[in-house]
């Protein structure tokens, strides 16, 4: 189903534009560290954060020296854009106490990080949006069906707000989604060799963002294999050296930060974690699933997904008729395997209720999964069924709008964040918007002047879509 280039590109216009305009609290540990890595390697050229021991809890030491004890993947991608902003501003971190809630150190990791979410984290966002698109027109069977999946994943849930800061869950979740997309489309063209390589460098990207990406990206890679079984050899062997090559590509720049950092390509951040004793615990913090805490990410008022994103309930109708489809059986166990084996991650981690967090942020890759079953909730709805997701989603993008406007890091210790916290800061208009933490403008104007840069963009895509002659 053929599309112009007109719809893809204000789709991304609309998500970047979402996803740069609101930020987030720099100095939280998860982003801060991360940073303060792209820092210190940018400056010295070592991984070390020693000096800003005192600016981050989220540390790994090793032979007495500290370093960050994540996944290297948003410190890698965020390097250039920390190096930029240096030169640019002609300020290093030696110009700024290393101290935590100053306010002159927050002003230094906050412009690094918004010029990385601007530079990759928001691009990603759009790019798996685009993708969704596509992917959303081929299960749905129209253009419709696509946009209501893509704004759904990017727009109307916490994918917006996670990807203003410089965690790797919005990233990972976007990488797994350009992947599926990947792998449909390399299923429907097997002698295009972009597309499973485009599918291995996403999945193994993704694992280099986030280790657990291991697992969650898994189903993806196994829907592949059983997408392949009745291919002629020479074509299957092929497109699992371009898939396993994108991967290693991928891979690299994993294994040469741990050598260098750590002087072992498979010695991670994770396994000298400081202050975090719940770590030691099965696989760095994973053991069993609990059904307490399935239920709590579920439906729970602290943490529960539905709350922050209610378009998800819809999914589930649309995963059924995927199953009731033999010809599409295998999307559907798709999206129910995958979105499953994220929330049982989520629930057998010690740290389930990730500190400072609006919804399950563990789990976020599960949008991704989802989202074929809102493309499918689409296309097979009857008229009345499809307003009923239309009055949903405009619901979850206001919701998110909020969200991310507001804090996507709801302090820990509220018991339902949305009603507690949120509600009441977008209120009293408690808001970061980018006008108004960079060009002295009050966050009302900021939020002003957003509503009208999106709401034309999302005029001018409507307008985009009804042009084109029905598929």
């Amino acid at each position: 189903m053929p599309q112009s280039w007109h719809v893809p590109a204000l789709l991304f216009a609309l998500v970047w534009l979402s996803c740069i305009w609101f930020g987030s609290w720099a100095f939280n540990p998860n982003s801060a560290t991360r940073i303060l890595a792209a820092t210190a390697i940018v400056e010295t050229g070592s991984a070390r954060i020693d000096p800003y021991g005192a600016m981050t809890i989220d540390k790994a030491q090793f032979d007495g020296h500290l370093y960050m004890d994540k996944a290297p993947g948003m410190t890698l991608m965020a390097l250039p854009f920390v190096a930029a902003t240096n030169w640019v501003t002609q300020q290093t971190s030696a110009d700024v106490p290393h101290q935590l809630f100053d306010p002159d150190a927050e002003a230094f990791l906050s412009l690094r990080m918004r010029a990385a979410v601007a530079g990759i984290g928001a691009v990603l966002t759009a790019l798996a949006a685009v993708a969704l698109l596509d992917l959303g027109n081929g299960i749905g069977g129209s253009r419709a069906a696509g946009l209501f999946t893509a704004v759904s994943f990017a727009l109307g849930t916490t994918v917006w707000g996670w990807t203003t800061t410089w965690f790797g869950h919005a990233a990972a979740t976007s990488l797994i989604a350009i992947a599926l997309w990947a792998v449909w489309r390399g299923t429907q063209q097997p002698a295009c060799r972009r597309y499973p390589l485009t599918a291995g460098l996403a999945l193994g990207w993704a694992v280099v963002v986030e280790h657990g990406a291991v697992l969650l990206g898994a189903p993806v890679a196994l829907w592949a294999l059983w997408s392949i079984r009745h291919w002629d050899r020479p074509a299957q062997l092929r497109t699992l050296g371009l898939a396993i090559a994108g991967g290693l590509i991928a891979a690299l720049p994993l294994l040469a930060y741990n050598l260098a950092t750590f002087g072992n390509a498979f010695t991670t951040g994770y396994s000298g974690v400081v202050g975090f004793e719940g770590m030691k615990q099965g696989l760095f913090g994973l053991t069993y699933p609990k059904l307490d805490i399935l239920t709590e990410i579920l439906f729970g008022k602290r943490r529960g997904i539905i709350w922050v994103a209610p378009i998800l309930a819809l999914a589930p109708f649309g995963i059924w008729t995927l199953l009731r489809d033999p010809a599409r059986r295998d999307l559907g166990v798709l999206a129910a395997g995958g979105a499953l084996a994220c929330f049982l991650y989520h629930a057998a981690y010690v740290y389930w209720d990730g500190g400072n967090a609006t919804g399950p942020r563990h789990a976020l890759p599960a949008i991704a999964y989802l989202a074929i079953g809102l493309a499918a909730y689409w296309g097979s709805a009857s008229r009345i069924e499809r307003a009923l997701g239309l009055t949903f989603l405009a619901a979850s993008i206001a919701l998110n709008l909020i969200i991310a406007a507001v804090d996507i890091q709801a302090p820990h210790h509220f018991a339902a964040p949305l009603s507690n916290h949120i509600l009441p800061g977008f209120l009293a208009l408690n808001l970061r918007t980018l006008p108004s933490e960079f060009w002295g403008w009050s966050p009302g104007a900021g939020l002003t002047l957003y509503l009208i840069l999106a709401g034309t963009l999302a005029a001018l895509l409507a307008l985009a879509c009804r042009s084109r002659a029905p598929d």
